[in-house]
């Protein structure tokens, strides 16, 4: 039955992670009345502690909104600084490769927490050395920042993986038809490249999204710190907790299962 109903949801075309949070709390819930019968869900589920939870103070994005907010900014200019080093790093060029090398491997040497906090204190003291002023970053665009560099780290090495999996006689085949190395590149070689990254690309951002959870160490009320708060006033750690577990799962889930459609509709276009 589980099988028809995600084939009807295929065919349409329509995502269903609505439909897998409605299972999962179902889920959740029967779990809590077998297991924990004494645990308090019905305190979570109110709706000021919804609506902090998922939107932040009034007059003020927070939570689930400002989460997606860091994910989708920093997803976007990751993409496009990832592609750039991505593609530098594959150059033959050395003036460009060898900065490209440096960029990448220190990033994806550096755990991403201290590059969160480098980003956050490290501003202000440059400024002032610099430019003699204390320039005062908020956290956001501090998690921003530190999530875009770290994401990009990592997208430059897809970029440079997927141009390297594009077989050799395309770039002679496009030479053989009059195409200059510029026109063959961009024509033909990253519009291959990138379908190819699909998958990749799609599975990093999945990453992203979680580990957004990390601004909170900088003072960022996203989704992970409202629901900390929460928990401080409410001292029901399982309940809360578990709830946010599952809004992370159903909506990673969601995002790998858009990743599968849109990766068998790309393998269309390229086998017609």
């Amino acid at each position: 039955m589980l099988k028809n109903i995600e084939n009807y949801f295929k065919k349409h075309k329509v995502q269903f992670w609505i439909f897998n949070i409605i299972v999962i709390a179902t889920l959740l819930k029967i779990f809590q009345m077998i297991a924990y019968p004494e645990t308090h869900f019905e305190e979570i589920f109110t709706k000021d502690n919804m609506r902090f939870l998922f939107f932040g103070k009034p007059g003020e994005i927070g939570g689930l909104a400002l989460t997606f907010i860091l994910a989708i900014t920093s997803i976007f200019l990751s993409f496009i600084i990832g592609s750039i080093f991505g593609i530098a790093r594959w150059s033959k060029i050395k003036i460009i490769k060898i900065p490209a090398i440096l960029y990448i491997e220190l990033l994806r040497a550096t755990p991403l927490l201290m590059v969160i906090f480098w980003v956050f204190f490290a501003i202000p003291v440059f400024s002032m050395a610099f430019f003699h002023t204390q320039a005062h970053v908020s956290p956001t665009v501090a998690a921003i920042i530190a999530f875009t560099l770290f994401t990009s780290a990592y997208v430059a090495e897809i970029v440079r993986a997927g141009i390297n999996s594009i077989p050799k006689g395309q770039f002679e085949a496009a030479k053989s038809l009059g195409f200059n190395s510029t026109q063959t590149f961009i024509h033909i070689i990253l519009p291959q490249a990138y379908r190819k990254m699909i998958p990749a690309f799609v599975s990093q951002f999945v990453a992203l999204f979680k580990d957004t959870s990390l601004a909170y160490t900088i003072g960022v009320i996203e989704f992970f710190r409202a629901a900390t708060i929460i928990n401080n006033r409410l001292y029901l750690s399982f309940e809360i907790f578990s709830f946010v577990a599952l809004v992370y799962f159903s909506i990673a889930f969601s995002m790998s299962k858009f990743s599968h459609m849109l990766e068998k509709k790309v393998e269309k276009q390229l086998n017609a």
